[in-house]
């Protein structure tokens, strides 16, 4: 679905990220570590301005207090629009709102339960089928 999502926008000239959600942390912390930041390469400006952003797999990454601290700014920041500039999120995971709210800080679970239409896909794992 979220492929489906980004190729329609992507054929009407917006920008996508679609990274899973371990890649897509270790790369921004990476990156805001880094001593040389290389402006044509800015991870971190495409995270936060891109049209889109996907971010497939949460809670398949191992959490520490830096990388809580970096998904909350990034969902913050899309949600507020602090870039001036109205930005889209799709989160994909395996976790219910429950496990949200228990393996990440109430401020983070309170933006993607306040902020996010939750769906619910039931069905066979297609990747079995192969």
């Amino acid at each position: 679905m979220s492929n489906c999502i980004a190729y329609s926008l992507l054929k009407k000239g917006k920008t996508v990220l679609y990274q899973t959600a371990p890649v897509l942390l270790e790369s921004v912390i990476d990156y805001k570590m880094s001593k040389n930041k290389n402006t044509d390469n800015n991870i971190y400006k495409s995270v936060l301005e891109s049209d889109l952003l996907i971010i497939d797999d949460l809670g398949t990454e191992t959490l520490n207090s830096m990388k809580l601290s970096e998904l909350f700014t990034i969902i913050n920041t899309r949600i507020l629009n602090l870039n001036n500039k109205i930005t889209k999120t799709i989160i994909s995971t395996n976790l219910n709102i429950n496990d949200i709210f228990n393996n990440y800080e109430e401020r983070i679970g309170s933006r993607i339960a306040g902020y996010y239409d939750i769906y619910y896909f039931f069905g066979d794992d297609l990747r079995f089928k192969r």
